[in-house]
């Protein structure tokens, strides 16, 4: 399979407003609302509406979405199948016949702002080396800016990081836990082990 990923600026023709932001309200006009000359990027209604608009164009050309993910749309015949994956702005896509994917970029070229990025070697903290053998996924850059980002790097490793039947006591000597610190670091190790189950359980 022939995976590839592209980075895309929609341009949406959808009308969008705002309400006027806190600090900038028109004292005449307090109710009023902006209309959007053209989409923002990161603005709440930009994703939904560059979805909608994308989702329509790719099931307008043979596309049709993904059961569970909605983001996932399939293009398939006896022989071949086609792959896309929307995320945002980033889109995945792949497919057992070469030529539908040079057709699918051409496709999007000519709709869309959009600029492709090429192979896929890289993608939400998955390393995505590709060849004959087939396509191999890895998160070791991911791990190690984890480590680094909490200042993990040079810790001493240990098969269980304490004892097992240990009582646990309230230190009252100690600092409070940095909360947001602690949220991080869940957060991070969370979205790693959702992609490995080997040590989802550790």
């Amino acid at each position: 399979m022939d995976v590839k990923s592209a980075f895309l600026y929609g341009t949406i023709d959808e009308e969008v407003y705002v309400s006027q932001p806190p600090g900038f309200v028109d004292p005449d006009h307090p109710t009023k609302v902006y209309k959007v000359v053209k989409a923002l990027y990161g603005l709440h209604q930009a994703p939904r509406a560059w979805y909608a608009t994308l989702s329509t164009f790719l099931e307008k050309h043979g596309y049709k979405r993904g059961t569970i993910d909605k983001t996932l749309f399939i293009k398939r015949d006896k022989k071949d199948i086609m792959l896309v994956q929307v995320y945002v702005d980033d889109i995945i896509f792949g497919s057992t016949n070469k030529s539908w994917c040079d057709e699918f970029e051409a496709l999007m070229k000519s709709r869309f702002q959009m600029s492709s990025m090429g192979e896929l070697t890289f993608f939400l903290g998955l390393q995505v080396k590709q060849n004959k053998g087939g396509i191999f996924i890895s998160q070791d850059k991911y791990v190690v800016e984890i480590l680094k980002n909490f200042n993990l790097v040079n810790v001493k490793a240990a098969i269980k990081p304490m004892e097992t039947k240990l009582p646990l006591t309230k230190d009252e000597e100690a600092f409070d836990v940095d909360v947001h610190l602690y949220k991080s670091m869940i957060g991070s190790l969370m979205y790693l082990t959702a992609s490995r189950p080997d040590i989802m359980y550790q």
